[in-house]
């Protein structure tokens, strides 16, 4: 009696590897989505808590749906802004900080000036004195290798 070991044709094979790849690649998304809603939650509750007035959360734009209808159930009031091809600038907090926002915030980050940039990041409450040292290395056209160069020390 012979034995005969079935082979399982190559085709077989690289679809099998596809369809974990891809399993896995759910599995990972599914996961990403998770760590952004929890990324989320904890933003809301800081903002419920008084701990902040403004939030300034990223998310990739697959994700903006959710993001939008967890702070209407909320009634959080929020603004929008691209950023990017995939990614969606949440705005969210205050009342009174967003009609700032939609006056300050009318392109993207990256293009905003110094001044903007200032109050931007004094406003999400960032570190204060960390903010007057990014805002006088941009007004000063520093780029990130004067090592603090720029800033005059008494």
């Amino acid at each position: 009696m012979t034995m005969r070991t079935a082979t399982i044709p190559t085709e077989i094979k690289a679809a099998s590897k596809r369809e974990q790849s891809q399993a896995r690649l759910s599995s990972a998304e599914r996961e990403l989505a998770r760590a952004m809603l929890k990324v989320l939650m904890n933003h809301i509750y800081e903002l419920q808590k008084g701990v902040r007035q403004m939030v300034l959360f990223t998310c990739d734009k697959r994700y903006g749906d959710q993001t939008i209808e967890r702070l209407e159930s909320q009634g959080i009031p929020y603004v929008l802004q691209p950023a990017g091809q995939k990614n969606l600038n949440v705005y969210f907090g205050r009342r009174e900080c967003l009609e700032a926002i939609r006056l300050i915030v009318t392109r993207p980050l990256n293009q905003l000036t110094p001044e903007e940039d200032f109050i931007l990041g004094t406003m999400l409450g960032y570190d204060l004195c960390a903010q007057c040292e990014r805002y006088c290395k941009r007004k000063n056209g520093c780029k990130g290798d004067c090592d603090g160069k720029c800033i005059k020390k008494n």
